[in-house]
């Protein structure tokens, strides 16, 4: 924690020093509007404002275990992940979001190959709830061909989020679906056209 620390505390004395960085931060004070919502893995090894250039303000983050978007259901109890997503849709109104899956995913990994989580029972059940039976089995440590279906589910599951059918009837969200490479910093997106990742 002695890192994080001093690197908070330096944080604020590099704000306070420059004039242009005090007025960006000073302007976040009164609200946010990001550009968009970006729904992405807990993996520390995924940073989104890393990967995108984002600076504070820009990206509304959502971040699950696989980077699951728990399926749509009427009356279904309210979670965290809907809340955010109709926060983003309903009340800042952004005009994108963005599923980005990545490779060597330790939950992913785990549903297409059938490992053993009986030691950690709360992400067997989560997985077991929110991840597909169908996706491919993929024996590869990447699991990459598993992880690209995935994120192509999520976005599928977002049409259903009557916040999100809603935006895209009148065509003010875009949907799209992004797979990182962890090893290689690439980031390629899915072409509905082609049903393929291509190169952004």
């Amino acid at each position: 924690m002695d890192t994080f620390i001093q690197h908070a505390r330096g944080h604020s004395a590099r704000i306070a020093g420059l004039q242009e960085e005090r007025e960006t931060y000073g302007r976040l004070a009164a609200g946010q509007s990001p550009l968009a919502l970006f729904i992405t893995c807990s993996d520390s090894r995924v940073i989104p404002s890393l990967i995108t250039g984002a600076r504070p303000g820009e990206l509304f983050e959502l971040r699950t275990a696989g980077n699951a978007v728990p399926r749509y259901a009427p009356g279904r109890a309210a979670s965290s992940e809907a809340a955010t997503i109709e926060y983003a849709m309903r009340v800042l109104e952004v005009a994108d979001i963005v599923v980005c899956g990545h490779s060597h995913c330790g939950a992913v990994g785990a549903k297409c190959r059938g490992e053993d989580l009986t030691a950690a029972p709360d992400v067997h059940e989560w997985l077991s709830q929110e991840l597909s039976d169908s996706l491919p089995h993929d024996v590869e440590p990447a699991a990459a061909n598993a992880v690209r279906r995935h994120v192509c589910e999520q976005v599928d599951r977002l049409r259903a989020y009557p916040s999100v059918r809603e935006r895209l009837a009148n065509g003010s969200v875009g949907l799209h679906g992004w797979f990182y490479e962890v090893h290689t910093g690439r980031v390629t997106v899915h072409d509905p056209a082609s049903d393929s990742f291509l190169p952004l």
